[in-house]
This record gives structure tokens, C-alpha cells and sequence, in this order.
């Protein structure tokens, strides 16, 4: 028998954030923000275009993207809770994102992923057509020194 999830309702209203909930995951299950701090994560929150996913009033889901809303985005710590995957719900914030209109026009979206290359397939992302003009300056143990 499959269990069966009301539709997820997305929001971009920082005001319903968990951030708590976020900087739990994101600090402590995350592949990507290790050891976050707390501080970083509200200020991240803060500097960008954010996106909660909820099923009956509880996060469930988030992202963000960084962008200056004219040319450019990066969309950046997606994640739907472990008990919520394999539903779609993904696929729905994805897709809300892509339709938000504050990031219609846009020249370029971006992002890494080690491991959700399939998904986001799915909504035209492909590699960079010649990532040896992309650099980049990486600090994967920030969080561990600070």
C-alpha cells in the first residue's frame, strides 16, 4: 500500500520559516553546511529569495535562492525532510521556484548537487557547458574552525 501526502503548499514568506527545523538540518544532516552556526544560516536566510514547503502548517521542506533578481541566481540548500522524500514534494518546490516571478529572465541559474543530478535534469539543468571557465574559492571546513 503507498502512502499518499496532501499536495505540498510553498511559500516564499520568510515569516513562516522554521529556522530552527533548517538550521538543524543543514548543520547536522546535510553533506553540504556541516557544523553550520546558527547566525550564518539566519543570515543567509535573510540575504536571499527563500522557499518553505509545508504539509498541514509544518515545514517540511526548504530552499533559497541567492540571486539579484535580473540576471543571475544560485539556488542553494534544497532539502525535503528524510520522512517526506519520494513523494514528489521536491519536484514541487523545484517547480515552484522555477515559476516564482521574481526569477523569470534570468540568464543564468546555478547550483551543486552531489547527488540530485536526475532531478534537476528534469527542469533543464545540465552541466556547464565549459566548466573550465568556472573557478571557484571552496572552504569546506569553515564552519569547523569558527
Amino acid at each position: 500500500m503507498q502512502t499518499t501526502e496532501p499536495a505540498l503548499e510553498i511559500s516564499d514568506d520568510k515569516g513562516r520559516l522554521d529556522v530552527p527545523l533548517i538550521h538543524r538540518f543543514l548543520s547536522e544532516e546535510a553533506y553540504w553546511s556541516p557544523g553550520i552556526p546558527y547566525a550564518t544560516v539566519q543570515r543567509a536566510i535573510n540575504h536571499s529569495l527563500c522557499f518553505g514547503g509545508y504539509l498541514a502548517g509544518q515545514q517540511v521542506a526548504f530552499a533559497r535562492v541567492i540571486t539579484d533578481k535580473a540576471t543571475f541566481g544560485y539556488l542553494a540548500d534544497v532539502f525535503v525532510l528524510p520522512a517526506h522524500r519520494g513523494l514528489g514534494h521536491s519536484k514541487a518546490l523545484i517547480a515552484a521556484i522555477l515559476a516564482h516571478p521574481e526569477l523569470q529572465g534570468l540568464r543564468r541559474l546555478m547550483l551543486a548537487t552531489a547527488d540530485a543530478h536526475g532531478l534537476y535534469a528534469g527542469f533543464g539543468f545540465v552541466p556547464p557547458a565549459r566548466p573550465e571557465n568556472l573557478m571557484e574559492k571552496h572552504d569546506p571546513e569553515i564552519y569547523r574552525r569558527t
